[in-house]
């Protein structure tokens, strides 16, 4: 009997870890720059580089992926428009975890302000754009 509960324990914890390995986390960042300024972004992590988009004001770019099983992923983001250049993580396992557990949101606004949702407490939080040299 003992050993058949445990054995159920094990399986569960097992389709537990199994589970939350696979679960797809999705990112969406918009522009929210005014005044019809478009922005370019290029975002990208140590696998995968998704390359330059250019996103008009009120546009939005989104992609999906699934947390590594070290829970090390990280995607970051350089982001450009008139003469300005900054950089972000959009997601970081160890700060996003529970943060986003399966939605992003970043919303890009002037003067380099840079907000994120917060799925647990339902409210957009403020983030750092680090400043980059003009390339």
């Amino acid at each position: 009997m003992m050993s058949t509960l445990k054995s159920f324990v094990i399986f569960l914890l097992w389709l537990y870890f199994a589970s939350s390995i696979h679960a797809k986390v999705h990112v969406r960042v918009i522009n929210m720059l005014r005044d019809g300024r478009s922005m370019n972004i290029h975002c990208q992590s140590k696998d995968d580089d998704l390359g330059n988009i250019i996103l008009k004001n009120g546009d939005e770019t989104e992609w999906s992926f699934s947390d590594n099983f070290w829970g090390t992923t990280l995607f970051y983001c350089d982001v450009q428009w008139e003469n300005l250049n900054y950089h972000f993580d959009v997601y970081s396992n160890a700060r996003d975890h529970k943060r986003c557990h399966s939605e992003c949101r970043w919303m890009i606004s002037d003067y380099g302000s840079l907000y994120g949702y917060d799925q647990e407490s339902g409210k957009w939080n403020s983030f750092p754009l680090k400043p980059m040299r003009a390339s």
